[in-house]
């Protein structure tokens, strides 16, 4: 694995990467950021619940250094696109929030500091940042021996479920940890007893419905029977979607709405508002990760819980996927230190009690999450644990081909949600086709 590049991207090439952004935005976006502005900017996407909270940590972090102004930039809805814009024109953002799923792109454009450079400074807090960090989690931002972001929080997938659906049915609540996971078989009989029909056949109660990308939520399915999605899944260099055991999984999560009719069919999830059928109690269990939190606990009448997702008979225990942001300085910024100190102080202590307490967030930090403030923002689950599922998380693919590769994906796993082909049809082609495009970006 080589080590990433350091070339330094001029304003033209970095130009045509972000040919695709709107200029107007962006300079609306900047307005009264001038030169002269001696402001630390700092950019992120947000909802409006949760760009609250990022203000309260700046709140926070003012009290402790009155002497930093920061200055917020907020999103629009490619982020990637318009950080490439503003560093081509001068105005990259001090601060920047990353994905885990396009932050490689960036980093291979030079628009990152290296985060060791100022760690190794600092040989006792890094020391105790990784001891109080999920493993996983925390190098889910290192990439080609580079640490590009700090991890502020923690989103997972896992199964929301209706306690007074399952009831009704007479089942027993599901597994409340990772380590006491159903089998595939397990989830499909509960699947199965939760779906209701009226007498002409018709589904008025579905037993699964899935809110999140739909081959997403396949591959995890994959992935829990027992193969990684790609490997190695930072900068990877392969894909494993052709491996017998990842296409079973895949296969057995397809079957749930073409074969076994537990879950509405998949190309139709989107059009049928998969989650608020969940929060309407019209089906009894729901594939998402934290974020949707918040939105089922302002049903007053929905009773819900969390579960883990099945294992299959290939798989050995319970995974998720990773699902994060993180905080990056921008290499250009004229204010590292001051840069430094936010970063470091957001996904500290303080911001991380801040994230905690929030209720929208899981935090990235061990000794937040299992903090009393996390638990009362949390009454509304029994199986808090589900919530500390970093550590039986696997990462989605980092690796700056994403988007190439992300849309033949979209339209390989189509084909197969369609009915068109089994996910055995993966080997004939699919699986070679990203191979080429992960080799073009080593």
């Amino acid at each position: 694995m080589r080590v990433a590049s350091t070339r330094r991207f001029d304003r033209r090439t970095l130009l045509r990467g972000a040919a695709a952004a709107g200029a107007a935005a962006a300079a609306s976006s900047l307005a009264g950021c001038g030169d002269d502005d001696d402001a630390l900017t700092f950019f992120f996407q947000a909802k409006p619940d949760e760009a609250k909270v990022r203000l309260k940590i700046i709140d926070e972090f003012r009290k402790q250094h009155p002497d930093i102004k920061i200055r917020t930039q907020m999103s629009g809805p490619d982020p990637q696109t318009q950080i490439l814009t503003y560093c081509a024109g001068g105005k990259c953002p001090d601060v920047l929030m990353s994905w885990e799923l396009s932050y490689s792109f960036l980093a291979e454009r030079g628009i990152f500091t290296d985060l060791d450079t100022i760690l190794d400074k600092d040989p006792a807090y890094a020391t105790a940042l990784r001891k109080d960090s999920s493993t996983a989690l925390y190098n889910t931002f290192r990439y080609r021996n580079s640490q590009y972001a700090l991890p502020e929080q923690w989103a997972g997938i896992f199964l929301y479920y209706n306690k007074k659906l399952f009831a009704d049915a007479a089942l027993p609540p599901p597994p409340a940890r990772w380590e006491d996971a159903w089998t595939f078989g397990e989830f499909l009989d509960a699947a199965r007893a939760l779906t209701k029909r009226d007498s002409s056949g018709d589904v008025t109660q579905w037993g699964f419905v899935d809110p999140w990308t739909t081959y997403y939520s396949a591959s995890c399915f994959g992935m829990n029977n027992g193969v990684e999605w790609f490997t190695p899944s930072i900068d990877p260099t392969r894909t494993n979607i052709d491996d017998d055991a990842f296409i079973e999984g895949v296969q057995f999560y397809t079957d749930l709405s073409t074969r076994h009719r537990v879950m509405p069919r998949i190309e139709f999830q989107q059009s049928l508002s998969s989650s608020d059928m969940f929060a309407q109690g019209k089906a009894a269990m729901a594939l998402s990760g934290h974020w949707m939190y918040s939105t089922y606990t302002g049903q007053e009448d929905l009773d819900f819980d969390v579960t883990v997702l099945p294992v299959g008979p290939r798989g050995t225990a319970a995974r998720s996927d990773i699902g994060t942001t993180g905080l990056s300085i921008a290499a250009d910024s004229p204010r590292k230190e001051q840069a430094w100190e936010f970063v470091k102080f957001a996904t500290g202590p303080v911001g991380q009690a801040v994230i905690a307490k929030s209720g929208l967030f899981v935090p990235a930090l061990k000794s937040a999450l299992a903090s009393d403030e996390f638990a009362q923002a949390h009454t509304k689950v029994h199986n808090l644990e589900v919530f500390s599922g970093a550590d039986h998380a696997n990462n989605l693919p980092v690796t700056p081909a994403w988007p190439r590769v992300d849309a033949v994906l979209a339209q390989g796993y189509d084909h197969v949600f369609r009915g068109a082909a089994s996910a055995d049809w993966f080997k004939r082609g699919l699986a070679g086709q990203i191979n080429d495009l992960l080799l073009e970006a080593q």
